[in-house]
């Protein structure tokens, strides 16, 4: 997974990678989430997939995704609690395991990330070995390598951690979990590491951004030329799918994003002619600019509040949007023969027509 220096391919497709059969049986965690609910409606549409076991967190959850296909069958439970994990894997043996379940933005104390991205994932391995589970995909972050060191720097497999704040932390330690399960041989582990997800089924937090970019009311964070890397959810599904089946994939960690990193002006930008291209009206006023300063402040009043164990997401998404947080996915294009095939406009597009679909206001 860190194997000395990085290998640089030029961005194209390397073509299919050797893979298994895909497994019949997949347990999800995770699964009523954004990637989760996507990554089930995927996998249903395969016909070589007999049962979806899924973790969900609501009992009105489990009956909107068992809904979808009867080969769905949702376990309501909490990934924190080892009664709900034996459910889950009651009667399942030799399955594809897609951990998804985490916590971004906890609900006001730090430590929920620690109980559920790292106490949740352990938990996770443990029973995956013991019911002989054939791989061991897990959904990890940007966020264990912080904030590139210049606008054109990208973060490769080989780059070294430099965690963001307590989710950062969390992330790592799961990561390592994976890795040392592996080491073991108790489990062939994938890691997948998304940036900002972008797509249908999105939270309430990222219908407020379109909605807030639509409205001229969110903001540029210094000059608008930061870089972040982004990933569509149905490219996110496609990568997360290939380190399920691909035979190279155990043992090493892949970044899954979109083609190319976009500059955060180019990205607002692109919201507003994905919201103009459904039909709504849009602003036409010019993002109102704060300072770079105003991230960096905010950035130090989140390390505060987290260090006395408190989580503001408004501090957190701040101290975030001054930093590039750029990726290179060459070696998951090499080894997985993983290529995006959407594009940032249409994925916002997508985004934009599911929330118009569900009647959300914009």
């Amino acid at each position: 997974m860190r194997d000395g220096e990085p290998e640089r391919d030029e961005p194209h497709s390397h073509g299919p990678a050797p893979a298994t059969e895909p497994a019949a049986t997949v347990v999800v965690t995770g699964a009523a989430g954004w990637l989760g609910q996507n990554l089930v409606r995927s996998l249903a549409g395969q016909s070589s997939r007999r049962r979806i076991r899924c973790l969900v967190h609501e009992a009105a959850d489990a009956s909107l995704l068992e809904v979808v296909d009867p080969r769905i069958e949702a376990v309501v439970g909490d990934v924190r609690d080892p009664a709900a994990i034996d459910a889950l894997f009651d009667g399942i043996g030799g399955a594809s395991v897609i951990h998804a379940a985490a916590v971004i933005h906890p609900a006001g104390r730090v430590r929920e990330l620690f109980d559920v991205n790292v106490g949740g994932t352990q938990l996770m391995l443990d029973r995956s070995r013991r019911s002989g589970a054939t791989r061991f995909v897990h959904v990890s972050s940007n966020s264990p390598f912080g904030a590139n060191r210049t606008s054109d720097d990208r973060f490769d497999e080989d780059s070294p951690f430099a965690p963001y704040m307590a989710y950062g932390r969390s992330k790592l330690e799961a990561e390592q979990l994976v890795q040392r399960s592996y080491d073991r041989g108790d489990l062939a582990t994938v890691v997948v590491r998304p940036p900002w997800f972008y797509g249908p089924f999105q939270p309430e937090r990222q219908t407020q951004f379109l909605s807030a970019v639509r409205r001229g009311r969110f903001p540029l964070i210094g000059p608008g030329t930061q870089r972040r890397s982004m990933v569509y959810t149905g490219n996110l599904v496609q990568g997360v799918l290939l380190a399920e089946r691909v035979d190279a994939a155990p043992g090493h960690a892949y970044w899954i994003a979109d083609a190319e990193p976009y500059a955060l002006a180019d990205v607002l930008r692109t919201v507003r002619d994905a919201l103009a291209a459904e039909g709504l009206p849009v602003s036409h006023r010019r993002p109102f600019t704060v300072p770079r300063i105003a991230g960096v402040v905010a950035e130090r009043l989140d390390a505060i509040a987290q260090a006395g164990g408190r989580y503001v997401q408004a501090l957190h998404v701040l101290g975030e949007l001054k930093d590039t947080i750029a990726c290179d996915i060459s070696r998951a294009r090499k080894e997985l023969g993983y290529e995006p095939t959407v594009s940032l406009l249409e994925g916002m597009q997508a985004s934009v027509r599911w929330c118009l679909e569900r009647g959300d206001r914009l």
